[in-house]
């Protein structure tokens, strides 16, 4: 297994704006259709996928992403890797969908404050004025012309998921375009 190395982002404080890296996590990307799917995970994870188009579902453990009609993406805090040893052996060796670890892949920055939204609407071609107002949506959009994915946790609190070879980029980006909100 590889060893994760994180990108060194110094946590950034803006007026209305608190910027962070949000790492560890465990990402782990899941797709299936089968029913046998559903209840592995529904058992494994002790959640229910969401099925709704943009939605999220999560407990105290678990963060569950809707991205596509068979295609999830679940993150966690820590470094738990019996849990994707059990969804790998529960679901992929049995053919009933498949779990891919893309903890290497996406990088989590964490922004929050009461210009959170302003800040993306710099940016992003995605109308954030329902998104917003509804917690636990998600969606897929570009960022400064970098594929993201937005999960909005909390009023006025996100957690956004850009590729690792473009994080560094759209790091500096939401430092520099912070400071003009």
């Amino acid at each position: 297994m590889l060893n994760q190395e994180y990108p060194k982002f110094e946590k950034g404080s803006f007026e209305g704006l608190e910027i962070s890296l949000y790492e560890p996590n465990v990402k782990i990307n899941l797709r299936g259709k089968k029913k046998e799917f559903f209840t592995k995970i529904g058992k494994i994870l002790s959640i229910i996928l969401p099925i709704e188009p943009n939605t999220s579902s999560s407990n105290q453990q678990y963060n569950t992403l809707w991205l596509s009609p068979d295609e999830w993406l679940v993150y966690f805090k820590g470094e738990d890797r019996q849990l994707f040893n059990n969804l790998f052996n529960e679901i992929s060796k049995l053919n009933f969908g498949s779990v891919v670890d893309v903890s290497n892949q996406w990088i989590c920055i964490n922004i929050k404050g009461n210009k959170t939204f302003d800040l993306l609407s710099s940016g992003s071609p995605f109308n954030f004025e329902s998104f917003k107002k509804t917690k636990n949506s998600v969606t897929q959009t570009l960022l400064n012309h970098t594929d993201v994915i937005i999960h909005h946790k909390e009023i006025n609190e996100i957690n956004l998921f850009v590729r690792r070879s473009f994080s560094e980029d759209l790091w500096l980006w939401i430092k520099d375009s912070a400071r003009f909100i």
